[in-house]
């Protein structure tokens, strides 16, 4: 009898693997969502040295591979700092310590993607705001920042994809997601090509439908001109 996929499949926990995907890309996009505001936040301060302070981490850190990023998380925090971020058993330590890589890579897109939508705000918003008497938080957050938000949808659902495919870097420091789970199936059986496609058809089960939402989103709450 042929052989069929849930047969072949059978003693590898694929959900499992995926579902860790999933949590990885969840805690990292709301990591990068906050880090990532205030780094815009800092990049359109009057104080210099914020500007300069988020300028040079957005610069520095888009420019370093993500591969560096997270295995300095393991290497550099846990291994040698002794950083275990609360957790006891090796695999949560590696988890979280991958969260935190991801998140200081992807807030950085994060940041630039919601500054070019502060620079499609009218100056003259902000600066009847500051008539008014309104702090520069106040118009950040009360004026700038919503209409930011509304018209970058588009680009941080790209960005949001992204760090979906990026959480396969964390198999680097052994974190039990789905690209560790391919690289051992690889190992262990001879279907190249059907271990590829499936792994692939469950990425793009991730990102296709978060993709078509959010660009319906991004059309629904674009502010209009």
């Amino acid at each position: 009898m042929r052989e069929t996929v849930f047969d072949f499949l059978e003693g590898y926990d694929l959900l499992g693997a995926f579902w860790v995907t999933i949590q990885l890309t969840l805690y990292s996009a709301v990591g990068s969502l906050i880090w990532g505001t205030l780094l815009a936040a800092m990049r359109a301060s009057p104080v210099p040295l914020m500007r300069g302070f988020g300028a040079g981490y957005v610069n520095v850190v888009r420019n370093i591979p993500l591969t560096v990023i997270i295995v300095f998380t393991s290497l550099g925090l846990f291994q040698t700092l002794g950083v275990s971020l609360g957790a006891d058993d090796f695999e949560t330590v590696n988890f979280r310590l991958a969260v935190i890589g991801l998140i200081a890579y992807t807030s950085a897109f994060v940041c630039e993607a919601l500054r070019s939508g502060i620079n499609t705000v009218p100056v003259g918003q902000s600066e009847a705001a500051r008539a008014i008497g309104l702090s520069f938080p106040q118009v950040l957050s009360l004026i700038v920042l919503p209409q930011a938000f509304r018209s970058v949808v588009g680009p941080l659902a790209n960005v949001l994809i992204a760090l979906t495919k990026n959480t396969t870097v964390a198999a680097a420091i052994g974190v039990a997601e789905a690209a560790t789970l391919m690289r051992e199936m690889i190992e262990n059986e001879a279907q190249l090509i059907l271990i590829s496609a499936i792994f692939a058809f469950g990425f793009i089960c991730l990102t296709l439908p978060t993709g078509l939402f959010l660009g319906w989103v991004s059309k629904k709450v674009a502010v209009r001109r």
